[in-house]
């Protein structure tokens, strides 16, 4: 008898037991559909974002999120839409019609934030990795023998895209580290980046402010050869940043979190790629998808956007972009950084997801 109520006992415990582990599985299958990402649960009704994007490297971060699914672990519906230029672009932003936007700083830009177009700079979406950047000067492959430093572009032409943007901005801080000034060069305005592979097989210029992926372009094809990088000069250069809509950043903070948190996965994962050879053919088969470089082979060889992992801005350097227009009087009106500049978004969210340190 003594037996048989010690067995009943023991299997009694056993039932409890196995009962409790199903039930604690079944929680955490609970907390599981709560929150797919790990993080932050889903929201609870779908939000659509629609974002101003034009097919630009620098979009990495949306389109990995997108196709990697971690929009979708946040019930997060993303649209992609294009404007044929920043000044209709700006508007919308601000008006909401628009959430998100990328942006590179100009005197437009600036000035239309003066006169009382309302976005916020929240992210970084574009700046150098040191020695391989992929906004550079290059210079003809026939003057390899001549120039070989920057004070020896003295006397050269030098094609550059557009005044008082951050192209100038970028070739004035090359000026100033060769110790050159503008009257020691020829500058060559030159919107077109393709244009500028054709004036070098002609000669008609010595060098150019080049972009990825025509400069590797330009290097197959002999026509010119990366000169030193942007690096050696602008290294703290902010080249493009991520914008937001004012009511997407300060109002609709549940969806707004969660898109940043998607962005930042989506932007470590390209580090990752890029950086690290960590799931590189996958990354790059979704930058052929949604970018105008399809080639994946050209992908392995050019110099990528910085993407900053953690979404942080080089703050001081927009400044200076700024301050640089406003001294070439192209700026109307002031700006109030501390208004201008929200970063508030991705310091919550560093919070919840962690900061990347690889």
């Amino acid at each position: 008898m003594k037996k048989t109520l010690a067995l009943l006992s023991f299997l009694f415990v056993v039932f409890v037991l196995a009962g409790c582990g199903a039930n604690e599985q079944k929680e955490e299958q609970k907390e599981s559909q709560k929150a797919p990402s790990g993080d932050l649960a889903p929201l609870e009704e779908e939000a659509t974002v629609v974002i101003a994007e034009d097919g630009a490297a620098s979009g990495a971060g949306f389109y990995i999120a997108e196709e990697k699914g971690y929009f979708d672990d946040y019930n997060i519906d993303i649209k992609f839409t294009t404007f044929a230029n920043s000044d209709d672009m700006l508007p919308a932003l601000a008006a909401g019609e628009v959430d998100i936007a990328g942006g590179v700083s100009t005197a437009s830009f600036f000035n239309a934030i003066a006169q009382g177009i309302d976005v916020k700079i929240i992210a970084d979406k574009g700046h150098y990795y040191d020695g391989n950047s992929y906004f550079s000067f290059v210079i003809r492959e026939d003057l390899q023998g001549e120039i070989k430093d920057y004070a020896d572009l003295k006397g050269k032409r030098i094609a550059v895209s557009s005044k008082n943007a951050v192209d100038d901005y970028i070739y004035h801080r090359m000026l100033d580290h060769a110790g050159l000034t503008e009257d020691d060069v020829e500058l060559v305005l030159m919107s077109d980046f393709g244009n500028m592979l054709a004036a070098m097989g002609n000669k008609s210029i010595d060098a150019a402010l080049q972009i990825e992926p025509l400069i590797t372009q330009g290097e197959s094809e002999g026509l010119h050869v990366r000169f030193g990088d942007a690096t050696d000069y602008a290294p703290d250069a902010q080249i493009a940043m991520v914008l937001g809509s004012p009511s997407f950043v300060e109002k609709e903070t549940d969806v707004s979190l969660r898109f940043m948190a998607a962005y930042l996965k989506g932007v470590r994962d390209y580090n990752d790629a890029f950086l690290h050879d960590d799931g590189l053919d996958e990354v790059i088969d979704i930058m052929t998808k949604h970018t105008a470089l399809k080639d994946p082979e050209i992908w392995k060889k050019v110099g990528v956007t910085g993407l900053d992992p953690n979404g942080e801005m080089f703050v001081d350097d927009i400044k200076k972009q700024f301050e640089m227009y406003d001294a070439n009087g192209a700026i109307s009106g002031d700006i109030d950084f501390n208004d201008a500049v929200d970063t508030s978004m991705t310091e919550k969210v560093l919070e919840i997801i962690g900061r990347y340190e690889k």
